[in-house]
């Protein structure tokens, strides 16, 4: 039942920071696309930028931020699969990786959303 409901959490974290986005004026071009590596939640284009997203979500934090996830090991695998999705669609441009932090509230509804820039 955990591993289901931080699932389920997960996804709607993805589909809040992908409204997120688009309401910025990112246009999504790929959801959970999968590299050798793992997966990336969201990639987009904003302007002449590729972004490679992580996304981030808790319910509360009493048991530690969305952002205390983001551990070296973390970031280096993000950054692996931000090089293999640019490697695949031969990417020239600039791309760079941000993070979208959300905790939510037991109702599921949003009660932060923290977007870092260039966290690699």
């Amino acid at each position: 039942m955990g591993k289901e409901l931080n699932l389920k959490t997960g996804q709607i974290g993805e589909e809040i920071a992908k409204k997120y986005l688009e309401e910025k004026g990112y246009l999504i071009l790929e959801e959970n696309y999968k590299t050798k590596y793992g997966e990336i939640d969201l990639v987009c284009k904003n302007g002449n930028e590729l972004i490679i997203v992580e996304v981030r979500t808790k319910k509360g934090e009493n048991f530690g931020s969305p952002e205390d996830s983001l551990i070296k090991t973390k970031l280096r695998k993000v950054w692996l699969n931000a090089e293999a999705y640019r490697n695949t669609k031969k990417w020239q441009g600039i791309c760079r990786v941000d993070a979208i932090c959300l905790v939510l509230k037991k109702d599921n509804s949003l009660e932060r959303l923290n977007h870092y820039k260039n966290i690699v």
